[in-house]
């Protein structure tokens, strides 16, 4: 796990390192994260928040947000998720070894990622933000995603969101094409766009 998430920190810094080259760095930013993309754009926001003077021209950067079926909730419904996405006829032996594996290597796991939510949470970029997701979803938990809506709008960030009773994990798009493709559409007119296309 902690090769994996030196990984994820190796193409973080490589992604701030691209973004902040002279041809990229005047240029408005949107943010696009689908499933575990939003675990490695939090790695990105935890670089910013430890060095916010080197990067807050970034933070000023981003227009908008979007999410579409982050991996959210505690550590025991991931391991729920992961047993029936993976193998749902043995979901609770992969539910144990998963919810074992998360104690054995509690630093790299468990400590981790509750430092990751804290700091998505209290994400240092409050453009506005839409999110995608839906209530049968094994690995996104939809009372931790709309409590993780109402912070975010109670510390003055624009949400807005669309979720779905029945759907598939990042397959939002094409279960529910024409809903899926109009809120992004009025999500995206509702930003400076405008600015975006004039320095492409």
């Amino acid at each position: 796990m902690e090769c994996a998430n030196q990984r994820v920190i190796l193409h973080v810094l490589l992604v701030l390192k691209v973004l902040e080259e002279p041809q990229f760095s005047g240029r408005p930013v949107l943010v696009y994260a689908s499933s575990i993309g939003g675990y490695t754009f939090t790695q990105l926001l935890i670089h910013i928040t430890q060095r916010p003077k080197e990067h807050a021209d970034l933070s000023q950067r981003v227009i908008g947000h979007i999410y579409d079926s982050l991996v959210v909730g505690t550590l025991e419904h991931m391991a729920i998720g992961l047993g029936k996405t993976l193998l749902p006829s043995f979901e609770g032996l992969v539910k144990n070894i998963v919810l074992f594996y998360f104690w054995l290597f509690k630093t790299q796991t468990a400590d981790f990622y509750d430092n990751s939510v804290r700091v998505f949470h209290n994400s240092p970029i409050t453009a506005p933000a839409l999110f995608f997701f839906c209530e049968n979803d094994a690995l996104c938990d939809p009372v931790a995603m709309e409590k993780t809506i109402d912070l975010w709008r109670k510390r003055g960030v624009a949400v807005e969101s669309r979720k779905w009773k029945e759907s598939i994990h990042a397959a939002h798009m094409r279960c529910h094409r024409e809903e899926y493709l109009s809120t992004l559409e009025r999500f995206l007119n509702s930003l400076p766009v405008s600015s975006l296309k004039a320095k492409m």
